[in-house]
């Protein structure tokens, strides 16, 4: 065997080392940068209560307290305003990217309403629409009053912009 020869083999096998030695950081760097966007997906947070499906719809007016709690569970704060109310507060959050901040997407207040025989009155399921308190069960924005200045606050603790 000559000298050019031996020369011609040894540049080859290092030729084809170094492919591979490229093809191989090329798949490194392509495995780094998809889990660096596997990282920086949106993630969604729910806080609170969460509204089982159906729930509202198995509460009929007239209906007992024991009943309530058993279909929607302790409810998330208690008042006495003319009769008792249970109050089940929730709010639904998204970030797009892990690093940024969380964005509200829904806020709830649902409001069960009772009598003074522990019947339910009324139910209501308000939100923020338009950047006022609406209520999605009667269609209709609440009105000031002693039952509008207990939700305003539970709707602007749970706002954390």
């Amino acid at each position: 065997m000559t000298i050019t020869n031996q020369t011609s083999r040894r540049a080859d096998k290092l030729r084809g080392f170094q492919a591979r030695w490229r093809g191989l950081r090329l798949f490194a760097a392509m495995a780094l940068v998809g889990v660096a966007l596997a990282g920086c997906t949106g993630e969604q947070f729910q806080k609170g209560y969460i509204l089982p499906p159906g729930a509202l719809e198995q509460i009929p007016i007239g209906a007992s307290q024991d009943q309530v709690l058993i279909v929607m569970g302790t409810p998330s704060t208690v008042a006495t305003l003319d009769g008792e109310v249970f109050y089940y507060i929730s709010q639904r959050s998204e970030r797009m990217v892990a690093f940024m901040n969380q964005r509200v997407v829904d806020q709830r207040v649902i409001a069960v309403y009772f009598d003074k025989n522990r019947r339910v009155r009324r139910l209501a399921n308000y939100g923020l629409q338009d950047g006022k308190i609406f209520d999605f069960i009667s269609r209709t924005t609440a009105t000031s009053g002693q039952e509008m200045s207990y939700l305003a606050p539970l709707f602007k603790l749970l706002s954390f912009n």
